[in-house]
């Protein structure tokens, strides 16, 4: 039986933010700051003074600087074409701003976990590894798409939204370069 070159060698995968998904987030947060001031242009008697002693005018005014955030996030996501993973046969590389390459050697285990309706992709580190990439995970940050694991140290969770590849297709891509590390 004679193997076809290409199976024995699989290709890397490179994720990068997902356009659809970023330009969306941003014409929704466009759309939600136009629809409130036309609403406040066309009925001026139902607009907040603009004054801090009004509180319908603070609570707007930092709802339109969220939304603002957004636009930018959006935006800057979506002209930012650099992989944000790589996973080849070198290990994972993970960016998020943190541009770590975690060899497959300090990877004892990948899983896939739901969290709510969506999966997410697990990646165990070696201790030593983690202490020493030093990748500033937060719990808090909620537009970060790596993120701590609660009650698991040494580990980190890619969240996939908002990413161009499923965290199902990252796990198969794992499972194609090292598939003993696979966590059920």
């Amino acid at each position: 039986m004679r193997l076809n070159p290409e199976m024995a060698t699989p290709k890397p995968v490179e994720v990068r933010y997902g356009l659809l998904h970023n330009i969306g987030m941003a014409a929704v947060s466009v759309g939600m700051i136009v629809f409130v001031i036309f609403r406040f242009v066309t009925d001026p008697a139902n607009a907040p003074t603009i004054s801090l002693n009004d509180t319908r005018f603070v609570m707007f005014s930092i709802l339109a600087l969220a939304m603002a955030y957004y636009v930018f996030i959006g935006l800057k996501r979506c002209l930012d074409r650099t992989p944000q993973l790589v996973i080849d046969h070198d290990g994972i590389m993970l960016g998020f701003g943190r541009d770590r390459r975690i060899p497959w050697s300090d990877i004892p285990w990948v899983g896939m976990r739901r969290l709510a309706i969506r999966p997410q992709l697990q990646i165990g580190l070696a201790p030593e590894t983690f202490l020493a990439a030093d990748l500033k995970l937060s719990n808090w940050n909620l537009d970060d798409n790596l993120r701590s694991i609660r009650g698991t140290p040494a580990a980190v969770m890619v969240r996939d939204n908002g990413l161009d590849t499923s965290a199902s297709a990252m796990l198969d891509a794992v499972k194609a370069f090292q598939p003993n590390l696979i966590k059920s």
